[in-house]
């Protein structure tokens, strides 16, 4: 246990550190918009630039993998949409927000760090295809159904394209499909440009936690609204055990890929539900409320993952 704890003490660490400065000091939220810029199109597409091109391509190739990952996301965000929108009688708009926080887990900035350390480099892989293939479901889903409910009348098609067109220019998955574009023909890139990727690669996951921690001291947080604990519990329980329900279904799997699933099934909400929530100006303290509890009770759910994979007491087939 104390080795687990000696995992994961650095990235909440580095959570908390950025928590408490965010509230010490009240620097404004503007400053955090180049450290933002810094990780979304910079150290992050670094990461998974190298992740995939260092990877051969034909292990890429694992439909049932993808299958089984991004239905378990599908599968929690559909029910923490419906749930709230049966439960909380919330508006279709809202309750696709809610589905967000319930499926779309921290898995840019806390995911490839936490899953590398813990599982090696053979982890990177199923890392990767697990990113892609859930951002381009949840960018496609959430951008379709806020069209769908703002009262607008838009064409579906030219909708439709636009949205195609946001999530192939992503920065990350355009870093992505380079990456494993350069593993599919053999390239190898110069050893100076690989170098610079490596320093990039290596600040993502500190830079990315103390920007997450002070992104959540900054939000306004007075009061946890009801139908907060159960998106997290949807996120933190509910999702991991979809995701390994359908890794057993599925498999079998090489160990480090399943546990790199449920690892990343396991994390808190992502910062984004909020982003995502404040742009489309639906369910916005909600969602603020859903990162700050959901990031604070992973200590313990996330802590407790952790040490069930490492003691192999959580087992695939």
């Amino acid at each position: 246990m104390i080795e687990i704890l000696n995992l994961a003490l650095p990235y909440f660490g580095l959570i908390f550190i950025g928590y408490a400065c965010g509230k010490y000091k009240r620097l404004p939220e503007a400053g955090l918009a180049w450290m933002n810029f810094f990780l979304l199109y910079v150290s992050l597409p670094a990461l998974f630039f190298r992740i995939l091109a260092k990877t051969p391509f034909e292990e890429l190739n694992n439909p049932p993998f993808v299958i089984a990952t991004t239905l378990a996301t599908a599968s929690a965000f559909f029910l923490s949409m419906f749930g709230a929108r049966l439960f909380g009688r919330l508006s279709l708009r809202e309750s696709a927000m809610a589905g967000l926080g319930g499926g779309y887990g921290n898995i840019g900035y806390m995911g490839p760090g936490l899953a590398l350390s813990m599982l090696g480099a053979q982890a990177a892989v199923p890392v990767a295809l697990v990113f892609c293939f859930d951002t381009i479901f949840l960018f496609s889903i959430v951008p379709l159904l806020m069209v769908l409910t703002d009262g607008k009348r838009r064409p579906l098609l030219p909708t439709i394209g636009l949205i195609a067109k946001h999530i192939l220019l992503h920065p990350l998955i355009v870093a992505s499909y380079c990456g494993a574009l350069v593993a599919a023909f053999h390239l190898h890139p110069p050893v100076a440009i690989d170098g610079m990727l490596q320093f990039l690669q290596s600040s993502a996951a500190p830079v990315a936690l103390f920007a997450l921690g002070v992104t959540v001291a900054l939000r306004p947080f007075y009061r946890v609204p009801w139908e907060v604990p159960g998106i997290v519990l949807v996120k933190l329980i509910v999702h991991p055990l979809i995701v390994s329900g359908l890794l057993i279904l599925l498999g079998p799997f090489p160990p480090q890929w399943a546990a790199a699933a449920l690892l990343l099934a396991s994390l808190p909400p992502a910062l984004n539900v909020f982003v995502i929530a404040r742009q489309y100006d639906t369910w916005i303290e909600q969602a603020s409320a859903a990162v700050l509890v959901g990031t604070f009770v992973s200590v313990v759910t996330l802590t407790t993952v952790m040490w069930l994979i490492k003691t192999g007491a959580v087992t695939f087939p």
